[in-house]
C-alpha cells in the first residue's frame, strides 16, 4: 500500500526521489523481521520480491525493461541477496 501511495502522492515523477522514498519508507517494512522469518519457498520469495518488482515497473521509462535491468539502472539490489546477507550476520 505504501508503494502505491508514494507513486500517487508525488506529482512530479522524478525517478531518484521516488526511488529514495521507496528505500526509506517501503523497503524497511518488506525487510522487517527477515532475520526471524526468512522465506525459503519460491512462492514466499516471489511474494516478497513482487513489492519491489511492481514499484520499479511503475516508474516512468522503466516499464518496458526486465526486472534485472530495472534494478541495475536504479542501482538497487534485489531483496533476496539482501536477505541472505542479513542471514549471515
Amino acid at each position: 500500500m505504501r508503494a502505491g501511495l508514494i507513486l500517487r502522492t508525488f506529482m512530479y515523477r522524478v525517478i531518484h526521489l521516488l526511488k529514495r522514498a521507496f528505500l526509506v519508507y517501503v523497503r524497511p517494512i518488506v525487510e522487517q523481521n527477515s532475520v526471524i522469518w526468512s522465506p525459503y519457498t519460491a512462492q514466499d520469495i516471489d511474494a516478497v520480491e513482487s513489492v519491489q518488482r511492481r514499484f520499479t515497473k511503475r516508474l516512468p521509462t522503466r516499464s518496458n525493461m526486465s526486472y534485472n535491468d530495472r534494478l541495475s539502472c536504479l542501482n538497487i539490489s534485489s531483496l533476496e541477496p539482501r536477505r541472505l546477507h542479513n542471514d549471515l550476520y
